[in-house]
């Protein structure tokens, strides 16, 4: 009666373990493309990013929006404007003089100097973080 029993005790032991194992679930990501067809909606949050399609660059407020339009982000931040007019205001010092801007869509950030400011096209509104 003995062998009985340690080889129930032993199908019990195994039985727990096979629920446990079958209650464990696997979370796979697979993200789909979202499909071509139907309107696409992004977020409102303004983190600007610079995008290309062929040879037009714009800057867009979030990325999202840039993939929509159907351009690809080449940078984070707006886009500089080339040329020689900005020439000195696209090489900033590394100088630590924080200033808080705004740009021209309200939004409020924090610059490690007013020159980096105004390179993003920001308007500095006050000395010192936001």
């Amino acid at each position: 009666m003995t062998a009985t029993w340690i080889s129930a005790s032993r199908l019990a032991v195994f039985a727990v373990l096979s629920m446990v194992l079958m209650s464990c679930t696997v979370v796979v990501d697979e993200r789909q493309p979202l499909p071509e067809s139907g309107p696409r909606y992004c977020t409102r949050e303004y983190e600007p990013v610079c995008a290309r399609r062929g040879g037009d660059r714009q800057t867009f407020s979030n990325a999202c929006r840039a993939d929509v339009a159907g351009y690809r982000v080449i940078s984070y931040g707006e886009c500089r404007r080339g040329g020689g007019e900005n020439r000195e205001e696209q090489s900033c010092t590394r100088e630590y003089r924080p200033v808080c801007a705004v740009n021209e869509l309200g939004a409020v950030r924090d610059f490690p100097n007013a020159c980096e400011a105004r390179a993003a096209r920001f308007r500095v509104v006050g000395q010192g973080q936001c």
